[in-house]
């Protein structure tokens, strides 16, 4: 197993691609911590990831410096260190801006983006102490998105974000390369969480989705578990600074393909 022996936290853990993750990495023998403000989905969580290994939770806000600490704290006490960070909570809030609050707008950026920077700085500091000790240095994966590229009118606020999520990650990667700790991101598609399956039932909007997208059909979180367990890994012990896009080639696209009914 890839990950065998080493801890990992998983912000966003409790649903959607970050459960996927959380079982990939457990099932590739890591410990995790699940870390999400939704506790009742973060208990269930842990019940259904139990029989892929060891899998805790503790309720956190992630865009808040002094739950960040407790978190860190609490799965330094749980599990003695931290060997890999996913940030991967993450909102939306659809407005045209015209009509974007700024509340709104720092609401999603307060979690999709300056999460991913204490959560970061946070492990990223402890991992450092862990070097110091001899241990192996660690790996932290940000979850991006196609639309750190791509913009959407009635999303404002959650494309800048993904926009900054992707530059931090390159600025997290040159700032921690010399303490051999790798900082890569991963942009998903058109994923079949349950927020694109409310909308992927409707015909039209399926088609428009999957004209975009030259493999033919949605993704499955799985998919993109796999890729982020695989920059955790060893395997990707060369690769730093990079955001991988999992899209079903939606990136390189220059127009519509067609559709099979």
């Amino acid at each position: 197993m890839r990950l065998d022996g080493r801890t990992a936290i998983v912000t966003g853990g409790a649903k959607g691609i970050g459960l996927a993750v959380v079982r990939r990495l457990a099932s590739e023998g890591a410990r995790v911590m699940i870390a999400d403000v939704d506790e009742a989905a973060g208990a269930a969580a842990v019940e259904s990831a139990s029989g892929d290994g060891e899998v805790l939770f503790t309720a956190t806000d992630v865009a808040g410096r002094l739950d960040v600490h407790n978190l860190v704290a609490k799965t330094i006490d749980a599990f003695g260190s931290i060997n890999a960070l996913v940030n991967n909570a993450g909102i939306v809030h659809a407005a045209d801006f015209l009509d974007l609050e700024e509340a709104d707008f720092d609401r999603v950026l307060a979690v999709n983006l300056k999460s991913a920077f204490l959560c970061g700085q946070a492990v990223a500091r402890h991992m450092v102490e862990q070097i110091a000790a001899g241990e192996a240095p660690g790996s932290i994966v940000n979850m991006s998105s196609i639309n750190d590229t791509f913009a959407i009118a009635n999303q404002v606020a959650y494309s800048v974000s993904k926009g900054g999520v992707s530059q931090l990650t390159r600025a997290m990667a040159l700032s921690l390369a010399p303490h051999g700790i790798r900082v890569n991101a991963v942009g998903p598609g058109s994923i079949m969480t349950d927020m694109l399956a409310s909308v992927a039932d409707n015909p039209e909007i399926r088609t428009r989705i999957l004209s975009r997208t030259p493999l033919g059909r949605i993704g499955d979180p799985s998919e993109i578990a796999a890729v982020t367990a695989f920059l955790l890994s060893e395997d990707a012990s060369y690769v730093t600074g990079q955001t991988i896009y999992a899209d079903g080639g939606r990136m390189p696209l220059n127009y519509t393909v067609p559709v099979k009914e």
